[in-house]
């Protein structure tokens, strides 16, 4: 039977003869698992995903979201879907089970997220977005507040949101005009206008709590001065029980390329005087507490962006042996030759081989950072804990914005292989080309990451931080030698390290000199070429690990697997990194017309 939405075999590798997570069930804290029951719990979520959730992903686009007096409706087929989601308790499979997680590890998280996040994003959403808005709260929360509102975000009672985004500040959320005041009862009136609110609105759940930017009066201009506050729909009473409508209102939605079943709602707050909510953390410490939220919510867009970049894949390699349409390029001139599925032909070949070089890579990679998490959460050494949240650190930039480009990049070149097919709407991949193109713009557009990472997370630790991400390719590299066979890409990979350490270093200088404008007028693409080198990385690491499994007798039914990342390996470093190094050479050559054009000379 083909593979819908994830290859499940893949998926296999990476979480077993990648990265072992099956060896952490040997922990204290994963001690009630094993292998089987990941494994059960992974297939009941492909059974759950294919049969319950892939079937509202086109009907609900076609559909959409419907914004009446103030309220928002979801698509009808969504309510069945969420029903089961929730009583299936899918919403928080990695939080403790005191607030009603499942304690699984992350990487096994997200191998249930591919399914259900790759057979519809918006309903699953719905659900899951809660868990941020917990996850805050459970960090800085007072007693009080964790008993109030965890357990119903993470179990999807109740729904969550982040209302940062304001129409006169867009990214530059320092410039925010909401406005709290405190209250004789210690709660804070609220006032103020937010846009781009997903999930602000909807008819799936009883309550929706909205963590709110805003600013006290009489504290300090820009981000420094920001106050983060739960706001809920609905007041909150003391025990947990739900009062009077708070004065927080849906004014519209957006009109979208894409998503068309999640909601993007404008909200505001105290038309009528009378929204309050509860400051979370610190008076002034706003920002801080957020990035706990808005990291999560970079890691997960690029996630997302995967997952559609997975989905589509799928769709068009299975298409791909299915579609009779030309005869074999060996038999051109031969009129009599039948026709032959156009996975046989060079160029859709070539389509579907960078597909699955993309795809694959970025799997191993985020599933890669999935891991980094569960090891500084569990690690007991100190060094080790900042070293792997190092890594986190380092790579959350690249995740969201390294995969959302390359995830759109996938999704565009499934419509390709599904020829005109693909641009109708009979065919599911023009969707998803539309549904991914926001992955690069929303919690940070992919310049905003780019910055990031020029700006902030390459000096982290006087360089080490980077230093040790070099030295991890090296083991791989290492392995892929001693696996014989493997040489020649082993040292393409090398060669690419060794370039990137060196434009690392000219970049970063550059963004502390003069010129850096034009240091970071290249932050883009430095970040695509580290994530170019980070897939290669991936594909040499898993090319090393198929050849000893060949080497040592695999089964029958695995040697077509293994030898498939041999190819993919051999075709993303020998083909496609390349090109990676001019755009290295473009960076160091550092050219200042961007910079330097006025703005008359665009035109326009």
């Amino acid at each position: 039977m083909a593979q819908v939405i994830a290859d499940r075999r893949d998926l296999d590798f990476v979480l077993y003869e990648q990265l072992h997570v099956d060896e952490m069930t040997q922990l204290d804290r994963f001690k009630d698992f094993n292998r089987k029951t990941f494994d059960m719990i992974i297939t009941e979520a492909r059974n759950f995903a294919v049969k319950e959730v892939l079937p509202t992903c086109a009907e609900g686009d076609k559909e959409g979201v419907v914004f009446e007096d103030g309220k928002v409706k979801v698509p009808q087929c969504f309510h069945r879907a969420f029903e089961l989601l929730v009583e299936g308790e899918w919403t928080s499979l990695m939080e403790d089970p005191q607030w009603g997680g499942q304690g699984l590890p992350v990487c096994i998280s997200q191998a249930v997220g591919e399914y259900l996040y790759g057979a519809n994003w918006a309903v699953m959403n719905y659900g899951n977005m809660g868990h941020g808005t917990g996850k805050m709260i459970e960090i800085f929360g007072t007693p009080q507040q964790k008993e109030m509102f965890i357990k119903k975000l993470y179990t999807g009672q109740w729904g969550g949101t982040m209302l940062l985004t304001e129409s006169q500040a867009g990214s530059d959320v320092g410039a925010l005009t909401t406005t709290a005041v405190k209250n004789s009862d210690g709660t804070y009136s609220i006032t103020g206008d937010k846009i781009f609110i997903t999930n602000g609105e909807h008819d799936l759940t009883e309550n929706i709590i909205h963590p709110v930017l805003a600013r006290i009066e009489g504290d300090p201009p820009g981000t420094r001065g920001i106050s983060l506050f739960i706001v809920p729909k609905i007041w909150v009473n003391e025990d947990g029980s739900l009062a009077e409508p708070n004065d927080i209102a849906c004014t519209g939605i957006e009109e979208k390329m894409g998503i068309h079943a999640s909601c993007t709602c404008s909200m505001a707050l105290g038309g009528k005087g009378r929204c309050r909510g509860l400051l979370l953390g610190e008076q002034c410490k706003g920002m801080k507490i957020m990035f706990y939220m808005m990291n999560e919510a970079r890691l997960g867009v690029g996630f997302q962006a995967f997952n559609y970049a997975s989905t589509a894949y799928l769709y068009a390699v299975n298409y791909a042996k299915e579609r009779l349409q030309g005869r074999d390029l060996s038999e051109a001139k031969n009129h009599a030759a039948p026709p032959v599925p156009i996975i046989r032909h060079p160029d859709v070949r070539r389509m579907l081989l960078e597909m699955k070089a993309y795809v694959e890579g970025m799997r191993s990679f985020v599933y890669f950072v999935g891991q980094c998490l569960d090891r500084e959460l569990l690690s007991v050494d100190e060094d080790q804990r900042t070293y792997y949240k190092g890594f986190a650190d380092l790579l959350t930039p690249l995740v969201k914005a390294y995969c959302s480009q390359r995830g759109f990049d996938v999704c565009v070149q499934a419509v390709q292989v599904f020829g005109g097919y693909g641009y109708t709407k009979e065919y599911p991949v023009e969707q998803l080309v539309r549904d991914c193109k926001i992955t690069s713009i929303y919690e940070g557009t992919d310049g905003i990451q780019a910055m990031d990472l020029l700006g902030r997370k390459l000096g982290m630790a006087k360089g080490q931080v980077f230093i040790n991400f070099l030295g991890e390719i090296q083991k791989a590299i290492s392995l892929a030698r001693q696996a014989g066979g493997l040489e020649t890409l082993a040292a393409e990979v090398e060669k690419a390290v060794s370039r990137l350490g060196e434009v690392a270093m000219h970049i970063g200088k550059s963004a502390m000199s003069p010129e850096f404008k034009i240091a970071f007028a290249f932050a883009f693409p430095f970040l695509e070429v580290m994530g170019d080198v980070i897939v290669a990385w991936m594909l040499l690491w898993r090319a090393a690990l198929a050849k000893q499994k060949l080497e040592a007798g695999a089964k029958k039914k695995d040697v077509d697997f293994y030898e498939g990342q041999l190819k993919t390996a051999e075709f993303f470093i020998q083909v496609k990194l390349p090109t990676t190094f001019g755009k290295m050479d473009s960076i160091l050559k550092s050219n200042g017309a961007v910079v330097e054009i006025s703005e008359a000379g665009f035109g326009g």
